[in-house]
């Protein structure tokens, strides 16, 4: 079967993109799992290199089409726009932001192009973008104004379970006023869907609860009675397999053993804390209703250790390998 290409933007140059992802270049499973083409600057490799004691040769193209995947290489299009005069590790740096952003829209226009299937991107800094003057304040902005896209829609996968988010970065107060029947019903379909763009056949859904029990028959809460059931009854008269609301102490655990395809979370922490106490290191996210896949590791620049090569490269690798895994699929 014909690999997925995938193109990997390094990430804020400070902070530990870089480490985490020349180590991953030494997985073979991460070899085996995709063609990957990083888009950064040769210095701040070649700096990676040094730091993780890697011993991998580095491979400067123009052009995708240059690209040798036939060994243990770092295939690399170098934007050469760090000053290393200047530059620090672990620090926030106007040129590294400015730097960050450069490798995300390059990379973004290789997939518009049809040069590469899918991005896994590294972690980039809100305060160095803003040193910038980037005028985004993360890479789901940025995937959505560069690619005309509307409300992308993010899931996190860990292992087999699968979250779908129905609010993110929202005080929970607020996230509640977001609840509402309309709401619940639309997600329902647009996860739907993205799960059959990901290759799950006739998926199983369920939407989780928001209070204690799912608001025990109104006992603890209404908002099940008068928002979120009814949103997930009129999905389920339009003839989508959804349960719900499952009570949240109950609903993540049941998916991940094979209940169901995956689970709505309501609100940020719902999901987050699911996902990351089943693995820490193997949560990504990924960013559906694009042109194209992208896959994320869901931690940050860790300024605090970047350049001391203590950084784990593991998540990076899931990252890699599932933009493989659904990349294909997700074209069709």
């Amino acid at each position: 079967m014909t690999k997925a290409i995938i193109a990997v933007p390094m990430g804020d140059p400070a902070g530990i993109g870089p480490e985490i992802t020349v180590k991953s270049f030494l997985n073979s499973e991460v070899l085996e799992a995709a063609n990957s083409i990083v888009v950064g600057d040769k210095k701040i490799i070649d700096k990676a290199l040094e730091i993780t004691g890697t011993d991998l040769p580095v491979n400067v193209i123009k052009e995708v089409e240059e690209a040798d995947f036939s060994g243990k290489a770092i295939n690399l299009i170098d934007l050469n726009n760090v000053d290393t005069e200047t530059f620090q590790f672990g620090e926030v740096q106007k040129q590294c932001g400015k730097a960050a952003f450069e490798y995300i829209e390059y990379a973004i226009k290789l997939a518009m192009d049809g040069k590469v299937d899918a991005l896994a991107t590294t972690p980039i800094n809100k305060e160095s973008l803003k040193a910038a003057e980037v005028p985004f304040i993360g890479h789901t902005e940025m995937l959505e104004e560069l690619t005309n896209s509307h409300d992308p829609l993010t899931m996190f996968q860990v292992k087999s379970l699968r979250i779908f988010f129905l609010t993110r970065h929202l005080s929970v107060k607020d996230a509640i006023d977001q609840m509402t029947a309309e709401r619940v019903h639309d997600y329902i379909k647009r996860s739907y869907d993205a799960l059959i763009k990901l290759g799950v056949e006739a998926p199983k859904l369920a939407v989780a609860g928001l209070n204690p029990h799912s608001g025990e028959g109104g006992l603890f809460g209404n908002e099940e009675i008068d928002e979120i059931t009814p949103g997930i009854k009129r999905a389920q008269a339009d003839g989508y397999e959804v349960a719900g609301p499952v009570p949240a102490d109950s609903v993540f655990f049941q998916a991940l053993n094979g209940r169901y395809d995956a689970v709505i979370s309501l609100y940020h922490d719902q999901g987050h804390i699911a996902a990351k106490m089943t693995d820490f290191h193997k949560t990504i996210s990924i960013t559906n209703g694009l042109p194209f896949l992208r896959s994320s590791v869901d931690h940050g620049t860790a300024f605090d250790i970047a350049g001391q090569n203590i950084a784990s490269s593991e998540s990076m690798e899931e990252c890699i390998k599932l933009a493989g895994e659904y990349a294909l699929t997700f074209r069709k």
